[in-house]
């Protein structure tokens, strides 16, 4: 039965899905427009640090203002209204909450909101993918002692790429590559929040009407979100990342099967079975027609002549040599899709993408020269980007992952497009963050991509 089948069923039996959203920024704004619309859920609790931030927000996306004024979340279970406050433990604590949306964007904060939510029985979609990047593997094993589910935001890439490798290999294609477009200059990485719009494209104006985070979207330009989310892809799936970083070879959708070949075929690829990020501009700049920048793709491979003959007979898009074919998804739409996540795991009890192993990591990478006394200001900030690695590179060198690389205090010199090891700076250690970092190095070091 489909998923909106049985929430329509849900909702006719009043025994909808409750959630407790953590998080009401611009991310969990766009799954809030969309639950109104959305039978059998009802999102019983909104946790914020401003909860009048929150409620403003709720008015952005439309919401009636009556619907978000219960005085407590016993409150708004009785009425199927919605509480605001401040208070998250309160939220993921209640007996009568199903699943729990982690959307702050804050990794430290949000690894303390998952294991609070395992102890107490909840399934979580975890959004601030930042998080999964450096401790995912272990986030998951967490939930499944708990007997809950863990995982990744349907409508960001990570979870619409794993989605599309999962058609493919249990359509029996063997997988080549895979991943999501990107806008992409080397210059970007030394972007910062002050001048990430031009780069962006975008104007001041849109970005404070849309009530965009300048840091957050320099996230995406620097490289370090194509970074993280494609770590999460590995983790998840098992895909090999390149030893050197992302290479972001340039294509149109119609020229991925021909650049996401093995470079022993004429493509970009060390090898068969990788991540990568396609790039929406050439190396001069030039954007590239009908480019792939919002969207993901997976590029498979048609192993017998069979196969191959089938592709051509279907008029399916393939590289020269008819071997490689990529099936895409041109948009994403984010915080809009969520949704799906929400039901998958409380109606299939499937997870949209959840970590498997420990393939890749982020490290933290300088911007500039650091000096001794400079503090990090972590992703899409000023003075550090994240570099993909295999997470056997990373752990082998001791790297800095980028995911706690927030308002940490450099101990010593580190050059620009140095990447950063712990030993460069003074790490506040007490962070549940930081031990399950480590855990997790000790328990999936020997396993390590």
């Amino acid at each position: 039965m489909s998923l909106h089948r049985q929430l329509q069923q849900r909702a006719a039996a009043g025994q909808p899905i409750r959630v407790a959203l953590i998080g009401a920024g611009k991310f969990g704004s766009m799954y809030l427009s969309q639950i109104p619309r959305t039978p059998g859920v009802h999102l019983a609790g909104i946790a914020d640090l401003a909860p009048d931030a929150a409620r403003r927000n709720l008015a952005r996306v439309g919401w009636e203002p009556q619907r978000s004024q219960a005085p407590s979340l016993d409150a708004a279970l009785r009425d199927g209204s919605t509480h605001v406050g401040d208070d998250w433990r309160a939220l993921v604590e209640h007996a009568a909450i199903d699943i729990v949306v982690e959307c702050t964007g804050h990794p430290i904060a949000a690894v303390d909101h998952c294991l609070h939510a395992f102890a107490h029985g909840k399934h979580v979609v975890n959004v601030t993918v930042e998080a999964d990047a450096f401790c995912g593997p272990l986030l998951a094993k967490r939930a499944a002692e708990a007997g809950v589910l863990y995982s990744l935001a349907f409508g960001d890439q990570p979870a619409l790429i794993c989605d599309l490798v999962d058609w493919a290999r249990t359509c029996g294609f063997p997988v080549v590559a895979a991943g999501r477009g990107h806008k992409w200059l080397p210059h970007f990485r030394d972007s910062t929040p002050e001048t990430v719009w031009g780069h962006y494209g975008l104007t001041p104006e849109q970005a404070e009407r849309g009530g965009l985070n300048p840091k957050m979207f320099n996230s995406f330009l620097d490289g370090s979100k194509p970074a993280i989310e494609s770590t999460a892809v590995a983790n998840a799936t098992g895909l090999a990342v390149p030893s050197g970083g992302l290479r972001y070879p340039p294509a149109s959708i119609a020229d991925i099967p021909f650049v996401t070949r093995p470079k022993s075929e004429g493509g970009a690829l060390e090898k068969k079975g990788m991540v990568e990020v396609i790039s929406s501009l050439e190396a001069d700049g030039r954007v590239i027609p009908y480019d792939i920048r919002m969207g993901v793709w997976v590029t498979v491979e048609g192993e017998t002549d069979y196969v191959r003959h089938c592709f051509e007979e279907y008029n399916a898009h393939t590289d020269p040599s008819g071997r490689y074919f990529t099936l895409y998804k041109r948009w994403h739409l984010i915080g809009l899709e969520v949704g799906w996540s929400v039901a998958s795991l409380a109606l299939r009890r499937e997870p949209t993408g959840v970590a498997t192993c420990w393939n890749a990591d982020v490290v933290a990478t300088a911007k500039r020269d650091l000096q001794p006394g400079d503090r990090l200001d972590g992703e899409g900030g000023c003075t550090v980007w994240g570099k993909l690695q295999p997470a056997s590179a990373s752990l082998a060198a001791g790297g800095l992952p980028l995911g706690l690389a927030h308002d940490v205090r450099v101990v010593r010199p580190v050059r620009k497009g140095q990447s950063l090891v712990w030993a460069d700076v003074a790490i506040d250690t007490g962070t549940r963050a930081y031990a399950l970092r480590r855990e997790l190095e000790a328990q999936f070091g020997a396993q390590a991509g």
